[in-house]
C-alpha cells in the first residue's frame, strides 16, 4: 500500500492507517549516474550506457538533504577570529533525521545566514563539514540578493500564493537577469552537492521553490508547493522550471490540490498524462516513471515535549493564567505577511463581539506576529491596516482590566508559545493563501501536555482543544475536527469562532483526540521515513533500464530504454533486406520522406524515384502513413502507382 495520502476521505474520517516501524531490510539498489550524450551513441557497446550494475562496496546508506539554509546557526567569536556554530533545532531539515534508520549517514547541503569572508571560507567548510557533517554553498551577495531577495521573493512567492504582477507597482516586471541569477544560484548549490556525492549510491532530498531547477544538475528529486496551471502558465519561465523538476526521480507536494495542480501544468504545457497504479501516481517522461507523492509535513513531537517538561514552562502557563483570570483566550499565530490574513482575523473578532455581546468583557484574542521575513509597500499597507484595527477595537470594547485584542509583535520563543497554547480555548488561522501551517498542530500536542509533567490532578482532566482554520491553508483536509472558514467571509468566521468556544466540554474532547491520534502519528519522523521509503521504491527498477542524458541547457532530459534497445545496424538491415522474400516498408511523410523544416511540402524527383524503385520490386509492399489529407497525397504521389497511401491516419487508403 501507498504511504502517499492521495485517499483524502482517510483524512477527514480520521482513518489514519500506522506505518510499520520494523527495521528496515538493508539492501543495496543500483542507482542511475547521468552524463550529456547523444542519441547516435545508443549502440550495442554496453559501455556507453550510464547506468551501473555494480554493487556498491558501501555497507551505509547515506542521504543528502539540500535547502535553502544549513540547519545550524552561526556566530561572530567575541574575539572576531572565526565563526561558532551551533545546531538550529527549530530546523525542518535537521527534524527530518528522526525518521530515518540510525546508521542512515545525514548530510546537509545550503547556505549560511551570515555572510562569511571569502578568506575564512575554507576553514569554515572544514569545520561544518568535520563537526556537523553540513556543507555550505556561499553565493557571492550580488547572486545572493538577486537570486533570493530578487527571483524567489519578487517571483516564485507570490505567484505560488496565487499572487500576479497586474502592474509594475504590484509584483513588478519579470526581469530575466534575477532568473539567470536563480540559475546560478542552483548551480552553486549543485557544485557543493557533487563534491560529496557518491553517484552510485547515495539519495538527494531537494527542499521547497528556492532549488527548482537543481535536478536538471543532480537529476534527483524535490518538494514544495504548486500553484493552479493559470496561474503558473503566467511565468515566462514556466516549461524550463517544469522540464527541470521532470528530471528528478520523485516529486513531492504536501497536499492533494498542489499535486493536482502540478500534473494539470504537466498536462496543459508538455502533454503529458498521468497514471494511478495501486495507489501510487507516476508520470511517463521520456521512458522515466516520475512518482508524485502527497503527504503533509508533521512537527516534531520531542522537541515540543521537552519544552512542555520545562519548570520554566510551567512557571509561565501559571502566569498567563493569572494575566487571563476570567477570560477566554483565542490565539493567533502567524509570520506577518500579506497572505495571513491577520487583518481579516482581527475583523472577525469584532464583529464576534458585536454580534454576541455576551462575549464582551470575557473574550480576548491574542496574536502572536512573528516578525516579517520581507519588505515592501503591500506589506506597510498591511501592517498599518492592522495597527488600526487593533486600536479601534481595544478603544470600543476595551475596559479598565479588559482589553480584547493583545497584538504580541515581536519574536516569541517556543517555550513561550508553548504557555500561550496551553491557556487558549482555541485558535484561530485566517490565512488567504498558506502551504503547510503547523500551528494547529502544536497547539493540539501542547494542549495534550506530556503525562507526568503537571500535578496527578491536571493531568487526569480531559483534554480539550478547539481549531478555526482556513480553507486555503494546507493542513486544513487532516484536521477533520476543525471549523473551517472563509476567511474573505469575516461574519463567517465570527460565526465559527463563537461555535468554538460556545462548544461544549464533550465535544471539544472527541474533536481534540481525533486531531491528537492523527498529529501524533504523524510527525516529522514519520513524513521524511514513508519518503524515504517512496524514494527507494521509486528508485528500484534503475537497474533494468539503460539511461541517458540527452539535451542542452533546460532542454536536458533523462531518457530511459529497454536493456534490449537497440540502434538500427545498417549492416544488419542490409543483410536481412536481401535475405527476405516478403517485406513490408511503412514511410511517414513529415520529417521522414520530407524534411520536417521544408517550406515547398512537395516531394522531389528524387523522392520519387526511390519511392518507385522500392514499390516496384515484387517482394515489397510499400505504404505512405500520414496525417496529411487525401487529395494533396494522391496528387503528390500520381506517378507512384505502385505506392499504397494511408491518408489522414489511415481514414483514407489507396
Amino acid at each position: 500500500m501507498s504511504k502517499s495520502y492521495t485517499n483524502l476521505l482517510d483524512l477527514a474520517s480520521g482513518n489514519f492507517p500506522i506505518m510499520s516501524q520494523q527495521p528496515r531490510e538493508r539492501k543495496r539498489l543500483s542507482r542511475v549516474m547521468t552524463v550529456p550524450g547523444v542519441i547516435s551513441e545508443l549502440d550495442d557497446d554496453q559501455a556507453n550506457s550510464v547506468a551501473s550494475d555494480v554493487q556498491s562496496s558501501l555497507i551505509q546508506d547515506r542521504i543528502i538533504i539540500v535547502a535553502n539554509q544549513l540547519p545550524v546557526k552561526a556566530k561572530r567569536r567575541p574575539d572576531n577570529k572565526g565563526w561558532s556554530f551551533s545546531w538550529d533545532e527549530d530546523s525542518l531539515m535537521l527534524q527530518c533525521k528522526d525518521g530515518f534508520h540510525e546508521d542512515m549517514e545525514v548530510i546537509y547541503v545550503g547556505s549560511l545566514r551570515v555572510e562569511v569572508d571569502p578568506s575564512e571560507q575554507d576553514d569554515v567548510s572544514q569545520l561544518l563539514l568535520d563537526k556537523f557533517k553540513c556543507v555550505p554553498a556561499f553565493l557571492p551577495p550580488d547572486i545572493l540578493n538577486k537570486f533570493y531577495h530578487g527571483f524567489c521573493k519578487q517571483h516564485l512567492w507570490p505567484l505560488f500564493h496565487y499572487m500576479l504582477p497586474f502592474s509594475a507597482s504590484h509584483g513588478g516586471r519579470f526581469d530575466r537577469s534575477l532568473w539567470e541569477a536563480y540559475v546560478a544560484a542552483n548551480k552553486i548549490f549543485s557544485q557543493r552537492v557533487i563534491e560529496v556525492i557518491n553517484p552510485e549510491d547515495d539519495y538527494v532530498w531537494i527542499h521547497d521553490y528556492h532549488l527548482m531547477v537543481l535536478p536538471t544538475f543532480l537529476r534527483r528529486r524535490f518538494t514544495s508547493p504548486f500553484p493552479s496551471s493559470e496561474i503558473y502558465r503566467t511565468l515566462p519561465v514556466r516549461e524550463e522550471i517544469l522540464k527541470a523538476l521532470l528530471n528528478a526521480d520523485l516529486i513531492g507536494f504536501h497536499t492533494f490540490d498542489y499535486a493536482r495542480h502540478f500534473l494539470s501544468c504537466c498536462s496543459r504545457m508538455l502533454g503529458l498524462e498521468y497514471q494511478s497504479k495501486r495507489g501510487y501516481i507516476g508520470l511517463e517522461y521520456y521512458g522515466r516513471t516520475i512518482g508524485i507523492k502527497i503527504m503533509p509535513v508533521g512537527i516534531h513531537m520531542g522537541q515540543i515535549e521537552t519544552v512542555l517538561k520545562h519548570a520554566d514552562n510551567e512557571w509561565r502557563v501559571k502566569e498567563l493564567k493569572q494575566q487571563f483570570q476570567g477570560k477566554t483566550v483565542l490565539l493567533g499565530v502567524d509570520d506577518m505577511d500579506i497572505f495571513k490574513g491577520l487583518n481579516l482575523k482581527l475583523l472577525a473578532m469584532e464583529a464576534m463581539l458585536k454580534q454576541h455581546p455576551k462575549w464582551q468583557g470575557r473574550a480576548v484574542l491574542v496574536q502572536i506576529a512573528n516578525p516579517a521575513r520581507g519588505s515592501g509597500k503591500d506589506l506597510e499597507e498591511v501592517q498599518a491596516e492592522i495597527q488600526e484595527s487593533c486600536k479601534r477595537i481595544n478603544e470600543t470594547f476595551g475596559r479598565p482590566g479588559y482589553e480584547p485584542v493583545v497584538f504580541i509583535d515581536r519574536p516569541v520563543s517556543l517555550s513561550e508559545r508553548t504557555a500561550y497554547y496551553n491557556v487558549a480555548e482555541c485558535v484561530v488561522v485566517a490565512a488567504v493563501r498558506d502551504g503547510m501551517n503547523l500551528t494547529p498542530y502544536e497547539y493540539v500536542v501542547c494542549r495534550q501536555g506530556v503525562s507526568g509533567s503537571s500535578s496527578s490532578s491536571e493531568s487526569s482532566v480531559p483534554k480539550k482543544s478547539m481549531l478555526v482554520v482556513s480553507e486555503f491553508i494546507g493542513c486544513s483536509p487532516s484536521l477533520s475536527g476543525a471549523i473551517r472558514v472563509n476567511p474573505w467571509n469575516m461574519e463567517s468566521t465570527a460565526e465559527a469562532m463563537n461555535e468554538a468556544i460556545s462548544m461544549s466540554d464533550n465535544e471539544k474532547q472527541l474533536r481534540h483526540e481525533k486531531h491528537y491520534r492523527y498529529v501524533s502519528s504523524h510527525d516529522v519522523a514519520y513524513w521524511s521515513r514513508s519518503f524515504f521509503q517512496d524514494l527507494e521504491r521509486a528508485c528500484k527498477d534503475h537497474f533494468r533500464r539503460r539511461c541517458w542524458g540527452i539535451g542542452l541547457s533546460f532542454g536536458f532530459r533523462v531518457v530511459a530504454l529497454d536493456p534490449n534497445f537497440r540502434k538500427l545496424s545498417i549492416d544488419a538491415i542490409v543483410s536481412a533486406y536481401l535475405r527476405s522474400k516478403k517485406r513490408a516498408i511503412l514511410l511517414d511523410y513529415d520529417g521522414t520522406v520530407m524534411p520536417q523544416t521544408s517550406i515547398n511540402k512537395s516531394p522531389s524527383q528524387e523522392v520519387l524515384s526511390i519511392i518507385n524503385t522500392l514499390s516496384s520490386d515484387a517482394k515489397n509492399t510499400v505504404f505512405l502513413v500520414s496525417g496529411r489529407g487525401k487529395d494533396s497525397l494522391g496528387q503528390w504521389f500520381s506517378p507512384c502507382k505502385k505506392l499504397g497511401i494511408a491518408a489522414e491516419h489511415g481514414y483514407y487508403l489507396r
